[in-house]
């Protein structure tokens, strides 16, 4: 069944998402709620939790940022992993109405 579902028993993955019915396409998830910016080692466990569940995607969702050697690196594995800051994070619970109210409007 699409869906999330929790993963507290998998070691370094959060969460996963069955993109189909038949569970087919899987994408684990990963959250951090960081004060200082998520560097490359994280990442590096989090693509090492994939590899151990044999999967090719994964998202990273932080609420603080990325360092640039984090952003390099998953630009050059062979996982498709999407790595998501604070700022990204905010602007799409607006965008999806996520979590998010209409407080005020102006002209």
């Amino acid at each position: 069944m699409p869906g999330v579902q929790s993963a507290q028993w998998r070691r370094g993955i959060d969460g996963v998402i069955h993109e189909d019915r038949l569970g087919l396409d899987v994408i684990y998830l990963q959250a951090k709620r960081w004060e200082g910016v998520v560097g490359r080692p994280e990442i590096q466990k989090f693509v090492g939790a994939l590899q151990g569940q044999r999967a090719k995607k994964g998202v990273f969702i932080t609420t603080s940022d990325f360092t640039k050697e984090a952003v390099e690196y998953v630009r050059n594995i062979d996982n498709k992993v999407v790595l998501i800051n604070g700022a990204l994070l905010a602007n799409l619970m607006i965008d999806h109405n996520v979590g998010v109210s209409l407080a005020a409007t102006t002209k």
